[in-house]
């Protein structure tokens, strides 16, 4: 079944019109990941097309989990970098959430206001570039019904100084009244404040739940966004992968590099600061150091980075769009080599079997809700 909707999204900087959504939702599932001529792929069963790669914006702004509890210019200037580096590299998906930067937490800045400042500032100089912007609704206790929905994301296209974006997700599932905010985001396609919606943290069931509900309405589920990396496979493991892969929903993966653990960087005696250090301890990173070795060996004969190796091994799986974090220009453009080339698939099952040594880290408790 298909929706045609006769609102469409307009872009806040140039007034032009864009391009109608037109969402199908299949009958039978099973959508396959589609690339496009300019290399990028479709998002589920929606028209929605991003690059391979995105990138992730959890840590700009925040001081809560990253950026050692301190916001200031210096990293402004940097995520700013990061974004740029990442447009010249040809990565134009980004994902951020309303409580990226939460203002609950003291001298943060919000994720989605640096978003747009840095699309409006980049706009100015270059007005035909083109940028795919995702963000999050959370479903907090607090919010209730579809109406919920559509405030928080008038709320965040503000920040964005959008006025559509191209995926909202909700950003995990509620407590209560689950059915209200996949209502709400129906009702956001169809008012043609976003291109495709999404949810993130969903279970096997929740999933298929979500995705019959829009289904009614002829409207895809474009994607699940979960926690996914060569060490962190529960999406294999409790049927959220196959179920994407059945349905034809994207798996957006975060923390693709292991929010750092996977990319070299960090040994037994280096290990990352602030909350991440008691995630990623020595005794974790020393069990880790083989598969690291081996990681460095595969990126050697290829000519890229271990970083590069593992977003890559990710793409490998098919039906995967990583996401990892920039909070710099040179982060920025390791990643855009990630794409482009293909381990080979002895290699691919070589990287599986070593990381199923190492015991997986806690991943977000919604998850298994």
């Amino acid at each position: 079944m298909a929706l045609h909707l006769s609102s469409a999204c307009f872009s806040a900087f140039s007034g032009s019109k864009v391009r109608a959504v037109r969402a199908v939702a299949s009958e039978q599932g099973g959508v396959s990941v589609k690339t496009t001529d300019e290399g990028k792929v479709k998002l589920g069963g929606s028209e929605l097309k991003v690059t391979k790669l995105g990138l992730g914006a959890w840590s700009w702004g925040d001081t809560s989990y990253w950026n050692n509890f301190n916001w200031d210019d210096r990293k402004l200037k940097a995520a700013k970098s990061a974004f740029d580096a990442s447009i010249d590299g040809g990565i134009t998906f980004f994902d951020t959430a309303e409580v990226y930067g939460s203002r609950m937490s003291f001298g943060a800045i919000s994720s989605e206001t640096l978003l747009g400042r840095f699309i409006k500032e980049r706009k100015e100089r270059d007005p035909d570039f083109e940028v795919a912007v995702a963000t999050k609704y959370a479903a907090l206790p607090w919010r209730i019904g579809r109406e919920s929905v559509i405030s928080a994301l008038k709320d965040s296209l503000s920040r964005l100084e959008l006025s559509c974006v191209d995926l909202y997700q909700l950003h995990w599932p509620g407590i209560w009244g689950n059915e209200g905010y996949i209502d709400g985001l129906a009702d956001a396609v169809e008012q043609g404040l976003v291109k495709a919606v999404g949810v993130s943290n969903y279970s096997e069931k929740r999933l298929r739940e979500a995705y019959n509900q829009l289904k009614k309405r002829g409207i895809p589920l474009a994607s699940n966004q979960v926690n996914y990396s060569l060490i962190y496979r529960l999406p294999e493991e409790n049927g959220v992968k196959s179920t994407c892969d059945e349905l034809g929903i994207t798996l957006i993966a975060y923390s693709p590099l292991a929010q750092g653990a996977l990319t070299g960087k960090y040994t037994p005696s280096n290990t990352p600061t602030g909350p991440r250090g008691s995630i990623y301890t020595p005794e974790f990173m020393t069990k880790l150091q083989p598969l690291i070795n081996r990681i460095k060996e595969i990126g050697e004969g290829y000519g890229k980075t271990p970083t590069q190796v593992v977003l890559n091994w990710l793409v490998a799986q098919e039906n995967v769009v990583p996401i990892p974090g920039a909070r710099n220009a040179e982060q920025a453009q390791e990643f855009a080599g990630a794409v482009g080339w293909k381990l080979s698939n002895g290699e691919v099952e070589e990287l599986r079997s070593m990381a199923s040594q190492v015991k997986p880290v806690v991943g977000f408790p919604v998850e298994k809700l």
